[in-house]
Formats: structure tokens, sequence, C-alpha cells
């Protein structure tokens, strides 16, 4: 590999520093354009990760093809809210669409929405002493996944869907 010969401003930056990398302006860029399209893609792959999750899941409230959903419910639940645990688990699954479909069109706000309701599940389930690694996986999920994609959401300017930030 060529050394490349030192301009006065190099000299001048590697004075006032310990340590200086000359980074040719059109590497910077490439570089910049790469990370760029990273970001982009993490971005896009959380949107329709918290879109596809939700909406599943929420219909599956309706079928119980993935589990029997009301066997995660707190019973004590049931003695605050005077419905039934199968109502309770289809107006959760409304709920759980709707926050799909919000990610999907709002992604910041969706990001939020998702992460408190994945929170709001995990404390449940940890009140009720149950399923407790469902409860730390649902927090996990939240806090690296969620708030992540709600994060990301402003950084990537107007043109990722709409405005969002």
């Amino acid at each position: 590999m060529r050394k490349r010969h030192r301009t006065p401003a190099d000299r001048e930056i590697q004075s006032s520093m310990a340590t200086t990398y000359s980074v040719p302006s059109g590497a910077a860029a490439s570089s910049l354009q790469t990370d760029n399209q990273v970001v982009r893609s993490i971005h896009t792959l959380l949107t329709y990760i918290f879109t596809a999750v939700p909406i599943v899941a929420g219909a599956d409230k309706f079928t119980h093809f993935l589990a029997q959903w009301d066997t995660y419910l707190n019973p004590l639940v049931l003695r605050i809210v005077p419905v039934s645990a199968n109502t309770f688990m289809h107006l959760v699954g409304v709920i759980e669409i709707v926050a799909g479909v919000l990610v999907f069109v709002r992604p910041r706000l969706g990001g939020f929405v998702v992460m408190g309701w994945l929170l709001a599940i995990a404390l449940q389930l940890i009140a009720a002493g149950q399923f407790l690694d469902i409860a730390v996986r649902d927090i996990v999920i939240a806090l690296a996944g969620a708030l992540t994609l709600a994060r990301l959401t402003p950084h990537l300017g107007a043109n990722v869907r709409r405005a969002d930030a």
C-alpha cells in the first residue's frame, strides 16, 4: 500500500492529537454510505418484524393455533376486569393487531407502543409469579428490539416512508 504524502493540514491535525489517521474523502463517503445502508436495513427488518409478529400474535388470540393464550393471563386480571378470559384475550388480540399496523404506519410511535405493551405483559407475568422465562424474553424484546426501532426512526430522515419523528 502506498503511503500518502502529508499535507500541512494533516501535520497540524497530527500535532494536536495523539494519533491521527488520514482517510481519503472518497473512502469516508463510502464508509458513511455503507453505515447508512446497514442502519436502514436494520430499521427495515425491525419494522417488518414488529409489524408482523404483533399482527400474527393478535390474530392467534382468536384461533389459538400458536398457543392457549389465556393460560398466560394473571388470574388477578379477571377479578379486576368483568369479562371472561376468552373475551379479554380477544380484546388483547385486537390491541396487538392495531399495534402491529401502527408500527408499519408510524414506526417511531409504534415502536414505543409495542415496547410498552411487551413490558406490561412481562410485568403481569412477574406479578403472577408464572412464566418468568417469557417475562424476561419480553423485556429483552421490548428493550433490544422495539425501543431500538423507535429510537432509530428519527435518524433516518423524512424518506423512511413518512416523517415519523
